[in-house]
């Protein structure tokens, strides 16, 4: 039976998640997307990094003709090529494609592509596969693994050879290759079997989530199993072994730490905790005209603009619910353009849209907080103005994430998405469920910065609209939230 090079890695991961891809992949879980795709591609790391070794010849993937492209790759090292792209073969029941084989003299380097920012355990792994391959049909020289360095700044044409780190893991590929043969015996003979008994453990997430969870996973309850234990530092696993899955079966004896032990007592008591002394304090430190805040960001593993690092948090969208003191409640909202950088134009509205006193009010506001500094370290001529937000800040999160006030649901957690439908469970104005295509901050996150690219402009104005849908709720949500607070201390009503 043959194996792809990402099988063997799921296999050095689980034998059980190897054997259902093999044999029931129909258990797979549902790829968990909530946005259809609507872009293309874009810029690949993998194809932006083949510009180190120019004029290298591709090997077309056709998934009906593997042995076309093992024959293909041959015939190209037959005839003298030097470099050569998606390079195929196959030997010893594995089935490789080596992303760069650059000719060095009489031998052949492997350059592995990563979107990473360093070397990582399976990227070894990976490699090590290859290289077993590989070297039982050529001559081998040395083994790379080609990455993003996250310490280059783009100024001016994108730096091709400043973008990537180069890190030479010969040695310890060599070191593997002793390992490997028994390996993939052993996968073999496995999956010739049953499918294997093995339990769930941490090896279902590391170092990748498994597509079968849902599967394996199936007899741990879907709620407040010991699982969703927060705080408790990987006890869940001896609970499990225990034989423990649910919360109301924790012993009182079982030693945990204070959050988690708060967790489960107010879980089985569904008892509210309410300090109102704590949070009339938090609120005291609040001063109107106070300013919700929230900023949307992308990353881009390739930087598109001046100033910009691989990965780094680019702001390119806000909202701002300000309240005043005599209740009026007011909003103000930017979106950026998705062909250019938005940084510059979001800090100049910011400066102008948020009052100049007052307080400014963010669910974990270090988010915000390193936003405003990267700003600042960018645009110098208003950096003073900028870093001077950041002293008014007040976290909303504090006296949840402090357990001022907990109620049961939040199952341990603080998370504004959290706390929100358990405070408001009826309240369709307050349902990120009830938005359009964007209901996290993650699918903000790849929509924008996938929006520069979208063929179908006719769908823009709609996706920018839920966009800046999503975006205002998180600071409205904060709004509701601040008043449920002084409604708590006080039946007077909000400030009084």
């Amino acid at each position: 039976m043959t194996l792809s090079k990402s099988q063997y890695i799921r296999g050095l991961q689980c034998h059980k998640s190897l054997w259902l891809y093999k044999n029931n992949k129909e258990l797979r879980d549902t790829p968990n997307s909530q946005i259809e795709s609507n872009f293309n591609t874009g810029f690949d790391v993998g194809e932006l990094a083949k510009e180190l070794f120019p004029n290298g010849v591709e090997i077309a993937f056709d998934s009906s003709n593997f042995n076309g492209m093992i024959e293909k790759t041959k015939e190209l090292i037959t005839n003298g090529t030097e470099v050569i792209y998606e390079a195929s073969f196959k030997e010893d029941g594995i089935f490789v494609m080596a992303d760069i084989l650059v000719k060095n003299e009489n031998s052949w380097d492997i350059y592995e592509v990563k979107a990473s920012t360093h070397t990582k355990e399976y990227h070894i792994n990976d490699t090590s596969i290859q290289w077993y391959a590989l070297s039982k049909a050529i001559n081998l020289n040395r083994a790379y693994v080609v990455h993003i360095n996250n310490k280059y700044v783009r100024d001016g044409e994108l730096n091709i050879k400043e973008l990537f780190t180069i890190d030479d893991i010969t040695d310890i590929v060599l070191e593997k290759q002793e390992s490997i043969e028994p390996q993939l015996l052993e996968m073999q003979e496995m999956l010739k079997d049953d499918i294997p008994n093995i339990d769930i453990g941490k090896h279902c997430s590391d170092p990748h989530g498994c597509d079968f969870s849902s599967h394996c996973w199936q007899h741990i309850p879907k709620n407040n199993s010991v699982f969703d234990i927060s705080y408790a530092m990987g006890k869940q696993w001896k609970l499990y072994y225990d034989d423990i899955l649910s919360i109301d079966d924790v012993p009182d004896d079982f030693r945990l730490g204070k959050n988690a032990r708060m967790q489960i007592k107010h879980h089985k008591s569904q008892e509210i905790k309410i300090d109102k002394p704590k949070i009339k304090e938090f609120l005291e430190t609040i001063e109107y005209p106070i300013n919700f805040f929230d900023f949307e960001t992308f990353q881009n593993a390739i930087p598109r603009f001046n100033n910009q690092r691989p990965y780094s948090q680019m702001p390119f969208q806000y909202s701002l619910h300000i309240l005043h003191e005599d209740g009026t409640l007011e909003h103000k909202e930017f979106l950026g353009d998705e062909n250019s950088d938005p940084r510059r134009p979001l800090s100049e509205q910011m400066l102008k849209d948020i009052t100049a006193t007052g307080s400014i009010i963010a669910y974990n506001q270090s988010f915000e907080i390193t936003q405003i500094k990267n700003l600042a370290l960018v645009y110098s001529d208003v950096s003073d103005e900028l870093l001077a937000l950041n002293e008014r800040f007040i976290d909303l999160a504090y006296p949840f994430q402090y357990k001022h006030y907990y109620h049961p649901k939040f199952n341990g957690k603080y998370s504004i998405k959290i706390v929100l439908p358990t405070l408001f469970p009826d309240d369709d104005e307050l349902d990120y469920k009830k938005l359009g295509s964007i209901q996290n901050g993650g699918d903000a996150m790849d929509t924008f910065a996938n929006l520069y690219l979208l063929k179908d402009k006719s769908k823009l104005v709609d996706i920018k609209k839920d966009l800046l849908a999503y975006c205002r709720l998180d600071t409205l949500a904060m709004v509701r939230i601040l008043k449920k607070l002084y409604q708590i201390i006080s039946e007077v009503g909000i400030g009084k």
